[in-house]
């Protein structure tokens, strides 16, 4: 594929793409949203969203370990469900997803950016810098692989030490005291279905290593260390995650958590280092949230251009000049900067963990159906995947028809849209195969 070179990156490089998506968005764009879900009991959220995403990620795994490719789920899915509609509109409702993710991590760069400044809580400005970001990823995207791995890296290494000490220091302004962050209130304080919609955004925080998956033809090594770079990424974040959670626990009541839940980490750095502390918590989530959007349009705009390459979506150059790459990293781009500008974090957040649990319910079915002999899957540890992921979206989507049914709306046209048109659009082309059969 044009643009695209085989051992461009390496280990390190996919393991800071994939932390760089999962911090950037997970813990600084989440943790309130989980904590109001939750309350006392959101550290532990973090913590089974990790075991959940576990059981997950095998399956990527061991499609990574069969199919290295630039395509990632893309190539995953046609090896599943073969050329067909399904196909098609599963890997762009993933890549949506995957933008949708760029929106919330942009509005949370703007969130935390603007605690340094006295403009309240809803300013203009969130939407405005969220552009500006997004804008900004672009640019290092078109610069090419090695700006964006070694830029990565950086960040990587800036926000996992700086967030590390926000979360030590937190937890020692709290003497570190673990009887004010272990849940003193009953699990029966929330209804069932709560908790469980908390696991939903606990587990959005970590689908960023499935970008992981999306540069498999680009990194060194994929087959073995793509899953290597999953299991790695994994491991950080939610370490981070517990650490910073049980810091912030330690420093605001969950009321105050709540009403500060868009950059909840910048308000519990008050009480616990003042001023400075906030300047320090707000330049960290500024860098994971650059890193984290830079990482997200590498991933997406490769995926998007497989996808185009293997004839399963529409391409219209527009115009403009170049190859698919960069007309993908426009497209991209341009539909988060949509999302930033029309929706709030809370919103995105929903959106974005009804579609990814949607298509990775998809994802682990058909490789339980058609090609788990083939990669030599334990049916037992996908069985468990589709299970958890069922309970957890069914209690998402409760409570969201509960409180905000525009979200789950927004949710069913666009996949009916996706369906209708990826099914006109393959037909149109003859391009609407059956599964292709494996060899066992």
């Amino acid at each position: 594929m044009e643009g695209y070179k085989k051992n461009s990156l390496s280990l390190t490089g996919a393991v800071s793409l994939g932390t760089g998506v999962m911090i950037g968005a997970g813990i600084f764009a989440l943790l309130g949203q989980v904590a109001e879900l939750s309350g006392q009991w959101f550290p532990i959220a973090f913590l089974v969203g990790a075991i959940i995403s576990g059981f997950s990620a095998y399956s990527y795994i061991k499609l990574s370990n069969a199919y290295p490719s630039a395509g990632g789920i893309a190539t995953y899915l046609k090896k599943i469900y073969g050329k067909g509609a399904f196909t098609a509109s599963g890997a762009l409702l993933m890549a949506f997803s995957m933008v949708i993710n760029e929106s919330l991590v942009a509005r949370t760069f703007g969130s935390y950016t603007l605690q340094l400044f006295d403009v309240g809580d809803n300013s203009v400005w969130v939407p405005i810098l969220g552009v500006v970001l997004l804008i900004t990823a672009f640019l290092i995207n078109i610069s090419g692989n090695n700006v964006i791995g070694k830029s990565s890296l950086v960040m990587a290494i800036l926000k996992i030490g700086g967030i590390s000490i926000f979360a030590i220091g937190g937890l020692w302004a709290a003497g570190f005291s673990f009887s004010e962050v272990v849940p003193s209130s009953s699990l029966s304080e929330y209804p069932v279905s709560s908790y469980l919609g908390a696991l939903a955004l606990s587990i959005l925080a970590y689908k960023g290593f499935t970008t992981i998956t999306n540069s498999g033809g680009e990194i060194i090594k994929p087959n073995k260390n793509v899953g290597r770079a999953i299991i790695i990424s994994l491991a950080i974040c939610t370490l981070i995650y517990l650490l910073v959670a049980f810091a912030v626990s330690s420093n605001l009541s969950i009321e105050e958590i709540i009403r500060a839940k868009d950059y909840s980490l910048a308000e519990a750095s008050k009480p616990a280092f003042s001023k400075y502390g906030l300047w320090f918590t707000v330049g960290i989530a500024i860098v994971a949230t650059i890193s984290g959007v830079i990482a997200s349009v590498f991933a997406v705009s490769r995926m998007t251009a497989m996808l185009t390459d293997m004839d399963l979506i529409p391409h219209n150059h527009f115009g403009m000049p170049g190859g698919i790459q960069k007309h993908m990293l426009v497209y991209t781009v341009v539909s988060a900067i949509a999302l930033t500008v029309l929706f709030d974090l809370t919103r995105i957040a929903s959106l974005g963990a009804i579609l990814y649990l949607l298509m990775d319910i998809g994802i682990h079915w058909g490789i339980l159906k058609n090609l788990r002999k083939e990669i030599r899957a334990n049916a037992a540890i996908i069985g468990a995947a589709i299970i958890l992921e069922l309970i957890v979206l069914g209690a998402f989507l409760w409570i969201k028809i509960s409180s905000d049914l525009l979200v789950v709306v927004v949710a069913v046209v666009l996949t009916i849209l996706v369906f209708t048109g990826e099914k006109w659009f393959l037909k149109r082309n003859g391009n609407d195969e059956k599964v292709e059969k494996t060899n066992d």
